[in-house]
């Protein structure tokens, strides 16, 4: 037991262990780029990848066991981003050097090898190694024979401090009553002491809504009610001295956001942190915006008709996209598909058509998903074929959590 605990309390080098999902999103750029079903026409390319995968899926599962690993070299092709250059069938080979005992770092080496992004890893927080000065608490160490130990700093002790934290957990009731009992009176003070902000940011809507025509507005960001009363006051001054462009504006809906732009609602959003002369080319913008907003029911009946009429939908808590955003990634999705029908057929094992089924382009980049009501999640930067191989997989779990939610 003894012997455990020394392990434990001796680990300098204790970094925070990256999840399944996070591994996948980091590697998704890299398996987009080396995954075999590209090589198709290239048997040497292809086998090459397949076997490296293979071999870089068991490494990456002794790193997240924590096991030991040895040295190895990964060969992958890579295709090319020119065009030319890929008809005709020119790829680039790099070696993967694998010799990084943290995961973390492994995963950085492939992505920096093959010169692909690594901002996803980059904003996974690191933990830092406890300065082993600091980490060795006086209490612990020995001073000397015949002199006495302070016992002043058994606070700072790790070990102490840990069973003081248990302690303290388990005397706290954890329900949602105490928490709200604790701190209920805090609430109260701050409560009142911004009576006067929140009684002016109400008084400065009214007006503008008012004056303006306005539906509503809506505060869709994280910061405080003193950051919204200064977007209002900037709002209205912007309004003062620009009043025809802000015509049109009658029976909508404006909000602060952190993006600006015209959502899939047909909302006005604002950017809270840009300047007044980005929101009022917005304003003045906004009939090419409702434009874009009439075109994407055409552009959503492409996509359901290069896919057996499937049915596209939206979340009711999808994230926030534009209108423009959307209409991109609805045009990437049917090219995409375009092009693998212009080469195949879909499999045999689906239905003569997906009109049962609904699928949501949701983000340029993310993880393939399956709802929980059914819907296939996809982004629109996806291969076909990884898209269909997922359709393919998932169909028969996507029928019955639609028979369920359906009932």
């Amino acid at each position: 037991m003894y012997s455990v605990l020394g392990k434990c309390f001796c680990r300098k080098n204790a970094v925070r262990a990256l999840s399944t999902g996070e591994i996948s999103t980091a590697l998704r750029p890299f398996y987009f780029t080396v995954h075999p079903d590209l090589f198709g026409q290239y048997p040497t390319q292809r086998t090459v990848n397949e076997n490296s995968l293979k071999q870089l899926s068991s490494i990456i599962e002794n790193l997240q066991q924590q096991r030991p690993i040895r040295p190895t070299t990964l060969p992958f092709y890579l295709r090319s981003k020119n065009e030319k250059e890929l008809r005709a069938g020119k790829f680039t080979l790099v070696q993967i050097q694998l010799k990084e005992k943290d995961l973390r770092q492994t995963i950085l080496s492939i992505l920096k090898t093959c010169d692909l992004p690594t901002t996803f890893v980059d904003q996974i927080e690191e933990q830092k190694p406890p300065d082993s000065t600091n980490y060795k608490s006086k209490y612990w160490q020995r001073r000397g024979a015949g002199e006495d130990i302070d016992f002043s700093e058994l606070e700072d002790d790790p070990i102490y401090a840990s069973i003081l934290m248990k302690r303290k957990i388990n005397s706290e009731p954890d329900t949602f009553k105490a928490y709200l009992d604790k701190h209920i009176n805090e609430v109260h003070v701050k409560l009142e002491a911004c009576r006067p902000m929140r009684e002016e940011v109400q008084k400065l809507e009214k007006i503008l809504c008012s004056e303006l025509g306005l539906k509503n507005i809506i505060w869709d960001c994280g910061w405080n009610i003193t950051h919204y009363r200064g977007c209002l006051l900037a709002f209205k001054a912007l309004a003062e001295h620009h009043p025809e462009p802000m015509e049109v504006l009658k029976n909508r809906t404006l909000v602060f956001a952190n993006d600006t732009g015209i959502s899939l609602e047909g909302n006005v959003m604002l950017n809270s942190g840009e300047v007044r002369h980005n929101w009022l080319d917005l304003i003045k913008n906004i009939q090419k915006y409702d434009l874009v907003l009439f075109r994407l029911p055409a552009f959503e009946k492409a996509v359901s008709q290069v896919l057996l009429d499937i049915k596209v939908g939206r979340r009711k808590f999808m994230p926030k996209v534009m209108a423009s955003q959307y209409e991109r990634q609805l045009r990437q999705l049917t090219t995409t598909l375009s092009d693998y029908r212009g080469r195949r057929n879909y499999p045999k094992v689906w239905p003569a058509d997906l009109s049962t089924y609904e699928i949501v382009i949701e983000a340029e980049a993310g993880p393939l998903m399956l709802s929980p009501t059914g819907q296939f999640i996809v982004p629109s930067s996806c291969p076909s074929f990884l898209l269909v191989n997922f359709i393919t997989d998932n169909l028969e779990e996507a029928t019955k959590r639609l028979h369920h939610y359906n009932k």
